[in-house]
């Protein structure tokens, strides 16, 4: 049952396949938890794979006297927050008129921030244990493999999804495809609950997108093999190539199934996104011209350690920056990191995110973005707590094509909620209470409320009774 088992007073107990299906699959009411997820593929072709996501149950909720950060860059202090249905009600301060039947949660000393979102996670596709049985997230057969999905590789028992939750608020996560391959496949937004299929936490209408790569891991991979692409110049004439294909793929009237063209062809419409592994400025430059080239829009470049080289042309280009807080110098495309590389991009306009790219990242991506506001501030770059809040909610959810649904409290949006025992930017603090759809995932004064995966409870050893 994977991370199904949760333990609760003097008895543990397990949460059934029949209370789970019951809580997952049947058709829930209220929000958008009823949304279907849409189809990204040619007319012709209707999503095989749809979510059957519904939230699981909750109560109507004020957060009462903490101070709110609302992922838009507004922080109100001694604020409410009031969320039913699935959906954010209302925020605004002490003032607010709480409903009747509300259940009341004192955050006097306490922080609500909109949940915490991964744009750039392998949970799943590289899942604990760490073992080569469990290594599914690149598919390095040929340096373009568009036709792969990363969901059909996602395994909802890893442990890192409930680690995610409990120790860094994460409710929204992006699973990519790993960066062998130029074209490395298809994207899955995930949320973060118990589920016994990967389509039970698909994000309902979240659009897919495109893992692309460039620099030294594809022609690593495919130059070690003795083929081609081997160089840089490689790299950038095999995509190029495949571009072609799409667009004469595109151009037929009447063209035979191709997985592959069937997404790239996604992508030329716009409807498929693009999520770009990129280190060098220089290479980001020409992939930006080769968008341009082909007709797409790269949507973030992924760890853009030198993003801060060209912020201006990034803003110009509507691209986000996935980046770490220092990261640096574990392979050449590395080096030229800085650690204020965010606050710079902040600074000159364009968009920052902070991602994991690491099942242990992930569980403080709010602690690496304090650690890059305050190499910022060092250099005279002062961001707002607020803004900052901003690089792991709503710009991510900007970025991954979600925003309209989840990454800031306003009224109608998904009930996605944090409660952080202090500020959320202090190294001290600690998700109190995570609130998916408006269900409490997570309470760290209630055992029963926390999912526990059976590889962290442990199993007998050879020969012991099981």
């Amino acid at each position: 049952m994977g991370r199904l088992m949760r333990k609760g007073g003097p008895a543990a107990f397990l949460l059934t396949a029949a209370t789970l299906a019951l809580a997952s699959c049947t058709t829930a009411s209220g929000g958008h938890s009823v949304a279907s997820a849409s189809s990204h593929d040619d007319s012709d072709f209707t999503n095989p794979y749809p979510s059957t996501y519904h939230r699981y149950p909750g109560v109507p909720t004020a957060i009462v006297g903490a101070t709110i950060y609302d992922g838009a860059g507004g922080q109100i202090d001694n604020g409410v927050v009031l969320f039913a249905e699935g959906e954010v009600v209302a925020i605004g301060d002490a003032s607010l008129t709480i409903p009747d039947g509300y259940t009341r949660i004192d955050g006097t000393g306490r922080f609500v921030t909109p949940g915490v979102i991964d744009i750039h996670s392998h949970l799943g596709d590289y899942p604990t244990p760490s073992v080569d049985a469990h290594s599914d997230g690149n598919e390095a057969t040929d340096p373009t493999t568009p036709e792969v999905w990363a969901e059909h590789s996602v395994w909802p028992q890893d442990p890192g999804f409930s680690r995610a939750l409990v120790n860094g608020g994460v409710t929204t996560l992006q699973i990519l495809p790993g960066s062998a391959n130029l074209m490395g496949g298809r994207s899955v937004t995930l949320k973060n609950v118990p589920s016994l299929t990967v389509q039970g936490m698909k994000f309902p209408g979240a659009p897919y997108s495109l893992k692309m790569a460039c620099g030294e891991n594809p022609k690593r991979v495919y130059g070690s093999r003795g083929r081609m692409p081997s160089t840089r110049m490689g790299n950038f004439a095999v995509n190029r190539e495949t571009w072609l294909e799409a667009q004469d793929y595109m151009a037929q009237e009447n063209p035979d199934r191709n997985l592959a063209m069937e997404t790239l062809a996604g992508v030329l419409r716009g409807e498929i996104l693009v999520q770009n592994h990129c280190y060098r400025a220089d290479e980001m430059a020409q992939v930006l011209d080769m968008a341009d080239e082909f007709g797409y829009h790269v949507s973030a470049f992924h760890h853009a350690v030198e993003s801060y080289k060209i912020a201006d042309l990034l803003r110009e280009h509507d691209v986000c920056s996935a980046v770490w807080a220092d990261w640096y110098g574990f392979k050449m495309e590395a080096y030229d990191a800085i650690p204020e590389n965010a606050a710079l991009i902040h600074q000159a306009g364009a968009c920052v995110v902070i991602h994991s790219d690491d099942e242990n990242g992930i569980q403080r991506l709010n602690q690496e973005a304090a650690k890059a506001q305050a190499d910022g501030r060092r250099m005279g770059i002062d961001i707002p707590d607020a803004e900052v809040i901003s690089w792991f909610t709503l710009n991510a959810a900007r970025a991954m094509g979600i925003d309209q649904w989840t990454g800031s409290l306003v009224q109608g949006k998904m009930a996605d909620v944090v409660l952080w025992n202090g500020d959320p930017l202090s190294v001290y603090s600690r998700p109190e209470m995570v609130w998916i759809d408006g269900a409490v995932m997570y309470n760290m004064h209630d055992p029963d409320r926390r999912p526990v995966s059976d590889f962290e409870l442990g199993q007998p050893g050879e020969g012991d009774t099981k």
